[in-house]
């Protein structure tokens, strides 16, 4: 039987997760929407997580030794993010970053980050994140090789720079392209070779 490999673009306020789990939604008017609401494709599960107020690539797969490397910290993958931050970092609390902070009493393993030159362009988000003309916005990208729960967001308040968007663009050699909020695909088949020598 052929494994299952699906990139999927997680949108904005979507649980990364089949099912609704145990949390009621905070009123009867909202709605929760899961993977099962975008992804018609039976027994694949999701590699890692999105927060639900983070958007960006995903990989579903039925391939358990895929899923435990890709998720397990020890064999260190990379996961790339683009994060829009409030302020304009300084050089300091770039390095920082880089060399890693404390969250919650544990130390982030060092990472690549970057400031990017210009806004990158993504799909709007709906809703979109809340505009101060009083305070300017800056993008970086990140690059872990961890993902502890809400990192990138803990590690950026930590140097004071709190997170307004959180995108993820790649899982190891798999990236985000040309997919759009809501839309999945099948891996290619370099995509699957990569896969499979992971």
């Amino acid at each position: 039987m052929a494994y299952q490999y699906i990139l999927f673009y997680k949108p904005y306020n979507v649980l990364s997760q089949f099912s609704e789990g145990k949390t009621p939604p905070a009123s009867t008017t909202e709605l929760r929407l899961t993977l099962k609401d975008f992804v018609p494709v039976a027994d694949v599960y999701p590699v890692g997580r999105l927060d639900r107020d983070s958007e960006g690539l995903m990989l579903l797969t039925d391939h358990g030794r895929v899923q435990h490397r890709l998720s397990d910290p020890r064999f260190a993958h990379p996961r790339t993010y683009w994060v829009q931050v409030e302020q304009v970092p300084s050089a300091a609390a770039l390095a920082q970053l880089r060399q890693g902070v404390t969250i919650k009493g544990y130390r982030t393993r060092p990472c690549q980050v970057k400031q990017l030159a210009t806004a990158p362009e993504l799909p709007p988000r709906d809703p979109p994140i809340r505009f101060r003309q009083s305070i300017p916005t800056a993008w970086l990208e990140m690059t872990l090789q961890e993902g502890k729960n809400r990192q990138v967001r803990r590690m950026t308040a930590a140097v004071g720079h709190p997170t307004l968007r959180l995108v993820r663009m790649a899982i190891a050699h798999l990236q985000l392209g040309t997919l759009q909020p809501g839309q999945w695909r099948s891996a290619t088949a370099d995509e699957r070779q990569g896969l499979l020598q992971i």
